[in-house]
């Protein structure tokens, strides 16, 4: 077998072989096939595409050249959520211990910021003390304790998705969606996941800008997964503004924490509750979603979850005094608000500027070598549906020096616009845009 032929194969729309998908990929990783033609396969893929089998078998071959984790000693169920990345979007911190108050085993694994979009690891470090690279050892322990456990990939977890996803980001091949969808799932297959809900994001603050696009990788992903004989479901939701009122790391860590106590922005309300609802579906917990989301309600009024994630704040070497001692209070030394420059109705307010002005401020990374800050980030004081005047403070940003501050004001610029005439005040149902559920 030759790579040469697996890639002529491609290019002229075939469809490859299991054998010659895992004989690429085993080449990949071992050195044996050069990246200039792992980087011509990847093209040829981006322009072909693949079908649901030859997803799968890519997911499948990912996965197998690495190690994974091994949840055997603990009962199950094993479900996990995922997102593919936006503003303000702190459902992972709050949906982990809603389900292990459930009864559900949440094995996360998560990244962290790269371009414009928060990373749950960064949001997690902010809090003193917590680890949140584990061993498999210590995550298995943190699971059967706790009921979630939450880590970074290590090195020996999924290493085709490194080699595949470094060349993918230099050859212009990052949207193709067989490729997204096998990066996304061979690492929630690593990490134990038996079922998973997906949070597929529309919207400018989202990777995928279109609906149709969002729905086409929501889709990807289900048939992928449904292929490995694993049960999902996906929402494709709106990323059109930041979710909640915080973006940030321990701005987020705050704000999920309070809405564990029960106090919630509506929209992050919303679509908590309806992820959380389809992870104790997909678990077993509940025979309908309706039952999951009075389950949902009982995990958070009870306290039960908030108590969770105190728990695995404590497992996993985080001090609990010292994060409840530091909320209102831990922000940058520089903050400055943003003034409304107009007597209207709020009608936007674009995720994506408002995302931007955070990467200005240190909450994200624009190259992976870059610094983030535990202690940077924006608070909304306005949505859009409010009413405003000009000079009104409509957010407040906290910066860890002049400057920064100054570039996210400008990078806020036009970020807030008024309300047109045909103006409908953007309903919390509204943000679920499709689901798409294989169970």
């Amino acid at each position: 077998m030759r790579a040469v032929d697996i890639i002529q194969k491609k290019r002229d729309g075939g469809v490859l072989s299991a054998s010659e998908i895992e004989f690429l990929v085993s080449g990949a990783v071992s050195g044996k096939i050069p990246s200039y033609q792992v980087s011509a396969w990847l093209m040829a893929v981006f322009f072909r595409g693949m079908d649901a089998q030859e997803t799968a078998t890519l997911t499948q071959a990912m996965l197998n050249s690495g190690t994974r984790m091994e949840l055997g000693s603990l009962p199950g169920p094993f479900v996990d959520k995922h997102s593919t990345g936006g503003v303000g979007d702190k459902t992972s911190l709050i949906l982990a211990p809603v389900a292990a108050a459930c009864g559900i085993y949440d094995p996360m694994m998560s990244g962290r910021s790269l371009g414009h979009t928060g990373g749950t690891l960064d949001k997690l470090d902010s809090i003193p003390g917590y680890r949140s690279l584990l061993s498999a050892k210590d995550f298995l322990d943190v699971l059967g304790r706790v009921g979630f456990a939450m880590t970074g990939q290590s090195a020996d977890i999924v290493p085709a998705d490194k080699l595949l996803y470094a060349l993918r980001d230099v050859t212009a091949t990052v949207e193709s969606i067989p490729l997204i969808t096998a990066s996304i799932l061979s690492k929630k297959a690593a990490e134990g996941a038996h079922a998973l809900v997906l949070d597929v994001k529309c919207g400018s603050g989202a990777f995928m800008k279109d609906q149709e696009d969002a729905q086409a990788l929501a889709q990807a992903l289900v048939s992928t997964w449904a292929a490995m004989g694993k049960p999902m479901a996906a929402l494709v939701t709106d990323m059109g503004e930041p979710l909640g009122a915080m973006v940030g790391n321990f701005l987020e860590v705050e704000e999920s924490m309070d809405c564990l106590e029960g106090r919630w922005p509506a929209d992050l309300h919303y679509l908590t509750r309806r992820l959380g609802a389809w992870m104790i579906r997909a678990g077993g917990k509940a025979q309908s979603i309706e039952e999951g989301e009075s389950l949902f309600d009982a995990a958070i009024s009870s306290g039960a979850a908030l108590e969770k994630f105190l728990e695995n704040v404590e497992a996993q070497g985080g001090d609990v005094d010292a994060l409840q001692g530091m909320r209102g209070k831990y922000r940058a030394p520089r903050s400055k608000a943003f003034i409304s420059p107009f007597s209207a109705t709020i009608g936007a307010l674009d995720a994506y500027k408002t995302a931007i002005a955070s990467v200005r401020l240190g909450v994200g990374r624009a190259q992976a070598e870059d610094s983030v800050f535990p202690d940077v980030g924006i608070q909304i004081l306005k949505k859009p549906g409010e009413e405003a005047k000009a000079g009104e403070e409509l957010a407040i940003l906290y910066a860890r020096s002049d400057q920064a501050l100054e570039e996210a004001l400008a990078a806020m610029k036009g970020a807030f616009s008024p309300a047109g005439a045909d103006f409908s005040p953007r309903k919390s149902e509204s943000i679920v845009k499709k689901e798409i559920i294989a169970l």
